[in-house]
């Protein structure tokens, strides 16, 4: 399982989108989910170098009518300290993942939920973990 998310570092408001696969159709996905939620609003992401973010098909999406509510700020290499969603998937990770046993897949998943769950009703909590709070 791969989760997408992206954080808003004045509101504390949070989208997450599973998928399968970390790939570039699934980032689609989550970009077109953004797009949904923020439909007024003009979009930017601050995001590693990974390959999917970089792909023809994204290309092509920011090109279109679809992606001009989108910028893209790519971060240099090995700096993710720079990006305040990878402070909440540390909070994930501590939380959910490091030192704690789960039966199976679906336990983790659950897990996760909760989490997520728990984030989506404490922006003030996000702002604070990520650094951002007033």
């Amino acid at each position: 399982m791969s989760i997408f998310g992206a954080v808003d570092v004045q509101q504390g408001d949070v989208v997450f989108h599973r998928a399968s696969s970390a790939n570039a159709e699934t980032f689609l996905d989550f970009l077109r989910l953004l797009k949904e939620k923020y439909s007024d609003r003009f979009i930017v992401l601050v995001l590693d170098n990974a390959r999917i973010h970089h792909a023809n098909m994204v290309q092509a999406f920011l090109q279109s009518e679809e992606g001009d509510a989108f910028h893209f700020i790519f971060l240099p290499p090995y700096s993710p300290h720079l990006n305040p969603i990878e402070r909440l998937w540390k909070w994930l990770k501590d939380e959910v993942i490091a030192n704690v046993l789960h039966k199976d897949q679906k336990d983790i998943a659950q897990s996760i939920t909760r989490f997520e769950q728990h984030v989506l009703q404490h922006p003030d909590e996000v702002l604070r973990r990520i650094g951002c709070a007033a």
